[in-house]
């Protein structure tokens, strides 16, 4: 499985935050239900972290109102091994 950050947008007036939280809240789903909000902050998203094994299934996981403007990123870690091996082969080609 792959792991993915989630952004879902929503618009920035109150009726908005409350329905947006609203539909997560009681959607059923803990992925959902356990999102961070940044609308206190005034930055008008919800953040998940999930480990799924695509984009488009993570997609999936939210309401069908949120999944156009949604950003799906897939997250990785890297070592210092692989981070040698990468200028390794940028060496190479230069």
């Amino acid at each position: 499985m792959k792991k993915y950050l989630i952004e879902v947008p929503h618009d920035e007036d109150v009726i908005s935050c409350v329905q947006a939280v609203r539909i997560f809240l009681t959607s059923g789903s803990h992925f959902l239900a356990n999102a961070d909000w940044g609308c206190k902050d005034g930055d008008h998203k919800a953040w998940l972290v999930v480990e799924v094994n695509g984009k488009e299934e993570a997609r999936r996981i939210l309401p069908p109102a949120y999944r156009a403007n949604a950003k799906i990123v897939e997250l990785n870690k890297f070592t210092m091994d692989e981070m040698d091996e990468e200028m390794r082969v940028y060496h190479r080609r230069t």
